[in-house]
């Protein structure tokens, strides 16, 4: 296996000159709707490159909505490992990149950005909505890619879809057997090799179906479907602190300096006299005249942390389907699909409390002002506050500890459909569909800490960059006597438990002889119901009497005594790029599963895990019923020269939520229940006309909604008796709606090659927006210190449909093979795909006082993919580069200083595919062959320092799969 991930590394050198490489998106006609009223796309099956191209392309020109969508190349062979990463392939789609793969950066939703909105997509399979635990969308990181026939990206969706997303809808295909000719056979084995962790992981999918004739024009067909793959990717980062930060230096020769020592700031008499070294006192610098502050420092980013964490993802899929066809004009069909996704992080940090004195103290030019740090939320002059910013230096006396941690975070989505569909007349086609959805999600992340022992400091040495880099000084990190034992917690201990049904009925009446082409109807009747209960706890103190760990370590237990516990890092740390290596002691992250803690410290009060005291505060319910109908009319004018439809849905929406609520003033937990009710009219149309027969412009107009996040109608009520804050839920919020356009520009050259301009604008009104009042809360208390409101009153915080904001933006995309008539052979068997997104957003926020049109998280203003093509009948190849510019995070900041943003980066991955004898494929794959990274930065867009706040590396990743295929 060494020798041939070799291979591929010199396969994915020697074809980097090559065009670049994925399947672009496309989009699709406008077919017949399935039985939830959704228009589904009758499968195609495609082997290689052009072929697949060529029906994209197709499928985008027919189509009558605003659609992208791509294909597997091949049974079991979806253009990426990853499916959020095969979405970046599309116009207007881009994927947050978090430890080596796409993928949401918090584990819920799907992790993408559609059209500039985060967290405001929908999630189909099959049409069918499709969610996990805890969440309205389905986390498409977790996807099967293997299992994947194909993904649709329904920018603008009719009144024909599902309602709730006003970013985007993303429909995924699975196989059916009738879409097969016979029987058809087809298995892989393959695996993933990165070369910063040195793991090799398996990948494994197999496909069964078969068709049958049963007489009569009967047909029956049966698929079955499964797949298993892991993939493991390193990522060593250096977390550093954002703030102000402000240090007022005090150098050891200075008559200050000797002043202080004994006194005031009680300083170190051993640094007397030293011109080398510099004492670091915090300092207001609004205390001082704007004048006085040009020599003030900013510690901003300079004290980071060594994190290195492995991610292992476990990805199972199983599709079953049995289609029945009595008659051409008759199918009944049962299908079930089962998604299991389990992310499993195990973390080694080092974290560092950098000492006051420091020696040989670097610093430049950065001039922090009020902006900068607080929006100049005081108004007036934007003053400035420090003149100068900390690059380097030796940090004397400084501490350590180390934290080894295990994250295990599984989900589980089961759907089982069943349905008919009837064509009942030449005129008329019904379809009724029920479908059920099983989701669980479970996430237990502990971690125990390691303290020095008693007495040790060490010298760090810093010299800020990207990244920055550190050397250290002092006792043996990897000694055991270096350490002892701190403290346990099982910070996120928390389980969601979700269900639902829906049911459909459409109808679609054809006319002939009519500039209306056919009537649309359905209705769909659907529930939500998801259950939450938190077993989360900290604190267990691992020392000799389950006490807090004293400063003299007069209680704790030696690493030394217990070495079977720990482990070193690894002492690759950032591939060389940071300086220290590694090597730290840290508790193994393995030694954390189980009971094995509890066991081995028994005066740490640790509950058996399968025994967990809840808390009941934090226990919620959600339960949600909608009722929806719609009507669509299909019209076409001037022999068809002008197309397009337009309908109406209507959606009533029916929620109840309950919290549970300590009764202010007692110790008393209760129920707190509230319903909602609301109604929505959705009307959406569409117009494609014919320039010419490969000339098109479309229009398109819809309103769509994105219902709030199930967790924030909770209707849970704190307060804190000392500052005389808190927060309150709201069970009230509605959606944030979207009255979406679109126009568009396309020009196809060949069956194949096409160009296309779009522009879309989003008019978004309720963006949820945390609003602040004094409120009386019954029963409470007088707060102690009432920061900012009188008598009995509490300051409570609120989330409200309060904004109104816009996403607009332009898409451009373009395919072609260089199969013209004037080209070389040769070159014939060459392409190319491209595709550029612009967005802007704008989602008005009060900030410190300050009305600020905010970014979107996540969100690049500019992003673009090139991707190049070879194919012949032996030899396909392709490497794609997708780059994104900056993006904030996952929000603004109320102060910039505290805030971060995403830099500008690009990823390279490519892939080679052989044809073998007797019906064998063999490929290829490398993935982030640049090794870049989504590295952080203080700040965010507009207001960047470039002062790097949290650098990544997570490696390169090579594939092989060998594959077989029968029939099809």
């Amino acid at each position: 296996m060494k020798k041939l991930v070799k291979f591929t590394a010199i396969l994915m050198a020697t074809t980097s000159a090559m065009p670049v490489a994925a399947q672009t998106a496309v989009s699709e006609p406008a077919p017949p709707a399935s039985s939830d009223g959704v228009a589904t796309v009758e499968e195609i099956v495609v082997t290689g490159l052009r072929a697949s191209l060529q029906n994209s392309a197709q499928i985008k020109k027919n189509t009558m909505e605003i659609v992208d969508s791509i294909t597997a190349d091949d049974i079991g062979k979806l253009p990426d490992p990853n499916v959020a990463e095969t979405l970046t392939r599309v116009p207007g789609v881009q994927a947050y990149r978090f430890g080596g793969e796409a993928a949401s950066p918090v584990g819920t939703g799907s992790g993408l950005t559609i059209r500039g909105l985060t967290g405001q997509t929908g999630s189909r399979v099959d049409g069918r909505a499709y969610f996990t635990a805890g969440s309205r969308e389905f986390n498409v990181e977790g996807a099967s890619p293997a299992m994947v026939a194909g993904l649709d990206v329904y920018k603008n969706p009719t009144a024909e879809h599902i309602e709730g997303a006003i970013g985007g809808l993303v429909n995924i295909r699975t196989r059916k057997p009738l879409d097969f000719k016979d029987f058809s056979a087809s298995a892989a084995i393959g695996g993933r090799y990165n070369d910063l962790g040195k793991k090799l992981t398996p990948e494994y999918f197999g496909l069964l179906s078969k068709r049958w004739d049963v007489g009569d024009g009967g047909e029956l067909g049966v698929l079955v479907a499964g797949s298993y793959s892991q993939s493991f990717n390193r990522g060593d980062n250096t977390p550093s602190v954002g703030g102000t930060q402000f240090r007022r230096a005090i150098t050891g020769d200075s008559a200050e300096y000797a002043a202080n020592v004994g006194s005031g700031l009680n300083l170190n008499p051993a640094y007397v006299g030293r011109s080398d070294v510099t004492y670091l006192a915090d300092v207001n610098p609004t205390t001082l005249p704007e004048s006085a502050r040009q020599n003030l420092l900013s510690a901003v980013g300079v004290q980071n942390n060594i994190a290195q964490e492995d991610y292992r993802r476990t990805r199972k899929g199983l599709s079953a389907s049995v289609q029945w066809k009595p008659s051409p004009v008759l199918e009944f069909y049962v299908e079930g699909t089962y998604n299991y996704y389990l992310y499993n992080q195990q973390y080694r940090f080092l974290n560092a409390t950098d000492g006051r004195y420091a020696q040989g103290l670097d610093t430049t030019a950065f001039a922090l002002d009020e902006m900068l740090a607080n929006r100049n939320s005081n108004g007036g002059a934007d003053e400035l506050l420090s003149g100068k910013r900390i690059t380097g230096g030796t940090f004397l006396n400084s501490t350590f500890t180390t934290t080894g941690g295990d994250e295990h975070r599984e989900y589980k989505t089961l759907m089982l459909a069943g349905g008919v569909k009837w064509q009942a007349s030449d005129h008329l086609d019904a379809n009724f569909d029920f479908s059920y959805v099983k989701a669980d999600q479970y996430q237990d992340n502990r971690s125990v800490t390691l303290s020095s022992a008693a007495g040790l400091t060490w010298d760090i040495t810093r010299a800020l960059g990207t990244p920055q880099k550190v050397a250290i000084s002092g006792p043996d990190l990897a000694s055991p006597g270096t350490w002892v034992f701190n403290s346990y917690a099982n910070g996120t201990n928390q389980v969601w438990e979700d269900d639902g049904i829906a049911a459909t009925l459409d109808l679609k009446y054809t006319i002939d002889d009519s500039f209306l082409k056919d009537i649309k109807v359905g209705a769909r009747y659907a529930t939500q119901k998801d259950r939450y209960n938190n077993y989360s706890f900290s604190g267990k103190n691992l020392t000799t009497d389950g006490l807090l760990l004293a400063p003299d370590r007069s209680n704790a237990i030696s690493v030394a005594s217990m070495t079977d516990l720990v482990e070193a890092s690894p002492t690759n740390f950032l591939d060389g790029k940071a300086g220290y290596s590694g090597g730290y002691l840290v508790f193994s992250p393995d030694a954390l599963l189980g009971d094995n803690v509890k066991g081995r410290f028994p005066l740490a009060g640790i509950q058996p895990e399968d025994a967990l005291t809840e808390n009941i505060l934090n226990r919620r319910y959600f339960s949600e019923k909608t009722y929806a109908g719609y009507a669509v009319a299909d019209f076409g004018f001037l022999d068809d020269r002008i197309k397009g439809n337009a309908g109406v849905r209507v959606v009533k929406t029916d929620t109840f939520v309950r919290a549970m609520n300590r009764v202010p003033g007692t110790n008393n937990i209760v129920p707190t229940g509230s319903s909602s009710s609301y109604t929505d009219v959705l009307p959406s149309f569409n117009l494609t006309g014919y320039l010419t027969a490969d000339t098109l412009v479309r229009f398109g107009y819809a309103k769509g909604i994105t219902r709030p996040e199930l967790a924030s109608l909770n209707p849970t009520l704190v307060v804190d008796v000392i500052s005389g804050n808190g927060s309150v839920g709201n069970p009230d919020l509605k959606p944030q709606k979207a009255d979406s356009f679109d126009l568009s520009i396309e020009h196809y050259f060949t069956p194949v090659n096409y160009v296309s301009a779009g522009l879309f604008y989003k008019k978004i009104d309720g963006f949820f927006s945390g609003v602040s009042s004094c409120q009386t809360v019954a029963g409470a208390p007088t707060p102690i210190s009432n920061l900012n409101c009188s008598g009995n009153q509490y300051f409570l915080t609120q989330t409200i449909n309060a904004e109104k904001g816009t996403a607009k933006g332009i898409e451009l995309a373009a395919q072609t093979f260089l199969d013209y008539d004037f080209m070389p052979d040769l070159f014939k068997h060459v392409g190319f795909i491209g595709s550029f997104t612009y967005v802007e957003t704008k989602n008005p926020l009060t900030l410190n006082g300050q009305r600020v049109n905010t970014m979107q998280p996540l969100t690049s203003k500019v992003s673009y993919s090139l991707t190049g093509m070879y194919e012949d009948d032996i030899v396909s190849a392709r490497v794609v580069y997708t780059w994104r510019s900056k993006a904030v995070l996952f929000g603004v900041a109320a102060n910039p200083i505290d805030g971060r943003y995403i830099r500008s980066f690009g990823l390279l991955d490519a892939s080679l595919n052989f044809k073998l004898p007797h019906d064998f494929s063999l490929s290829l794959t490398a993935s982030n062959i640049l090794n870049q990274a989504a590295d952080r930065f203080v700040g965010e867009p507009g207001l960047a320092t470039g002062i790097e706040r949290q650098h990544f590396v997570n490696g390169r990743n090579f594939g092989a799969t060998l594959r077989y295929s029968f029939g099809g």
